[in-house]
């Protein structure tokens, strides 16, 4: 029964609409997650995420190496 061509090309076009019509509702929730993330970043300007990075490199820089005694 799926030997058939016809059998096959309609299976794989109701796979292809199932597939087409599914993706846009399963992208949705990454779309309004991602669109709220840019609302929130683009509040905040842009000298706090400077003096942000500055102050976490002041605080976790990495340390010389101490020189072994002789």
């Amino acid at each position: 029964m799926l030997r058939r061509p016809a059998v096959l090309w309609t299976a794989a076009l109701i796979a292809f609409l199932i597939v087409v019509g599914l993706f846009p509702a399963a992208v949705a929730p990454v779309t309004l997650a991602t669109s709220g993330l840019a609302a929130v970043l683009a509040v905040i300007p842009g000298p706090v995420y400077l003096l942000a990075g500055v102050i976490a490199w002041l605080k976790y820089r990495p340390q010389p190496q101490a020189k072994p005694a002789t």
